[in-house]
């Protein structure tokens, strides 16, 4: 007969079972966790354990890494785009805004500075300036594009250093447009920290220009210690890209006449310094500039002894009678420190004005016409006697000369009066030139020259 365990039996197989769960759930978590340590170790080692498979893995993350950004590279340099430099679109008013010359971009303006461009900057968003063309005939046939410097265009030449680009809407050869260009130019190298470009590229109407006039070039080897070097672009097809550029195509636009007269100090200055110019002033110095041709006086000698007899009257006035064709470079830039007073017919060779002292005056004649017909062009000279601290003193239109077959206001006429020779009013011309040297009696000579021989110390 079978008997029920006692209770006390029933309890001992019970704890004899959870002995052997605890045992079992222990075995458990044991191996968990040897195999989580195992796994962490293989983990911290992976690099170790499988080079060959590692360094496979890192390559083809590399290597489509680069692929992507030589991906995006190559769409950047084909997403360069080349537009003309002449835009016609533009043509009736070429000067105005962003101008026909690369018309799709905007100057800088800071007040009281000319308006230029300069790549790369902020406003280029990093870009380089590029151009291509070899066009001397139409500037719609040369062309301009933004490039980033990674991505350059196809076959393109990277110049280094500084290139100014300069557009001029007139031309290089005459004195006063060429000087009215590069004066822009003189003005930013001061301020940034006397910068010197190694390029220099010309435009007219967008098309290339290689060279300046003999006098211009002086001008700029003097102001930059070196020769002007032009680029010059041989393959029509083969862009050349700029580490840096600065862009100029307002001329003198936007600048104050106080930083147009800093400008034309330091070109004073270092034309002065480069032609070695020692010579020692006259009290009063009055020159007499002349020319030989197209608007020269009629009666030269008559005009001299004027303007002679009314300097002997003013105790130290010296006079100087000079033809502007018979000069060198250096020889006029002499003639200019030694001349208080110039007296000279319209003409380019008026342009030397800004080489004499500061304060110095221009007394200027015209033939027959000009007045009615030449328009604003025959006031440049007064505008730069202003510009580079000069006293204009007037002008004086001949009213006698060629006769024209129509109207005096028909502006077929100008052609029969811009080069004609100009006479002369003895009474008139005397009368004026003993104002002029009388009000040079007046000003503090000695102050004058003090305060302007401390510009030979050249700022750059």
């Amino acid at each position: 007969m079978t008997t029920k365990p006692s209770v006390w039996q029933r309890l001992l197989t019970c704890l004899s079972s959870l002995k052997s769960y605890f045992k079992v759930l222990c075995l458990v978590i044991t191996v968990f966790v040897l195999l989580q340590i195992c796994s962490f170790q293989i983990t911290q080692h992976s690099i170790s354990l499988p080079p060959s498979l590692f360094t496979y893995l890192k390559h083809q993350h590399d290597q489509t890494s680069d692929n992507k950004t030589a991906y995006l590279v190559e769409k950047l340099r084909e997403s360069v785009t080349f537009l003309p430099l002449k835009d016609h679109r533009f043509s009736n008013k070429p000067l105005e805004g962003h101008t026909w010359f690369m018309s799709s971009l905007f100057d800088n303006q800071t007040k009281d500075e000319a308006q230029y461009q300069e790549f790369p900057s902020d406003s280029s968003k990093g870009r380089l300036l590029c151009l291509k063309g070899v066009d001397e005939h139409d500037g719609s046939w040369n062309y301009y594009a933004l490039a980033w410097p990674e991505a350059l265009p196809t076959n393109a030449v990277l110049q280094k250093g500084l290139t100014f680009v300069s557009y001029n809407q007139y031309d290089y050869t005459n004195l006063w447009h060429g000087l009215s260009t590069m004066v822009p130019f003189v003005s930013w190298s001061l301020r940034n920290r006397c910068e010197r470009p190694q390029k220099w590229i010309l435009y007219h109407w967008g098309e290339l220009r290689f060279g300046m006039g003999h006098w211009l070039s002086e001008i700029l080897t003097a102001t930059y210690i070196q020769e002007p070097d032009f680029t010059r672009f041989i393959d029509e097809e083969k862009p050349v890209c700029f580490e840096k550029a600065v862009v100029m195509r307002h001329d003198q636009a936007g600048m104050s006449r106080e930083r147009r007269m800093e400008a034309f100090d330091h070109i004073r200055c270092k034309a002065r310094n480069y032609c070695n110019v020692t010579t020692s002033k006259p009290r009063i110095g009055m020159t007499l500039l002349l020319r030989t041709g197209a608007r020269a006086f009629r009666n030269e000698s008559v005009v001299i002894s004027v303007f002679k007899t009314e300097c002997q009257r003013v105790e130290g006035c010296e006079l100087n009678v000079s033809y502007s064709d018979n000069l060198t470079f250096c020889q006029q830039v002499e003639l200019m420190k030694m001349t208080d007073v110039l007296v000279s017919p319209h003409g380019a060779q008026l342009t030397n004005l800004f080489l004499m002292d500061r304060n110095s005056s221009v007394m200027e004649f015209f033939p027959k016409g000009w007045l009615k017909l030449a328009g604003v062009g025959q006031r440049v000279f007064q505008w730069g006697a202003n510009w580079s601290g000069m006293r204009h003193e007037g002008t004086w239109h001949d009213p006698v000369g060629e006769t024209c077959e129509f109207s005096d206001t028909d502006r077929r006429c100008m052609s029969v009066y811009k080069n004609a020779m100009i006479g002369h009013n003895e009474t008139y011309f005397g009368e004026w030139a003993r104002r002029v040297l009388d009000s040079r009696k007046k000003q503090d000579i000695k102050e004058h020259n003090q305060d302007y021989d401390a510009l030979d110390e050249c700022r750059c």
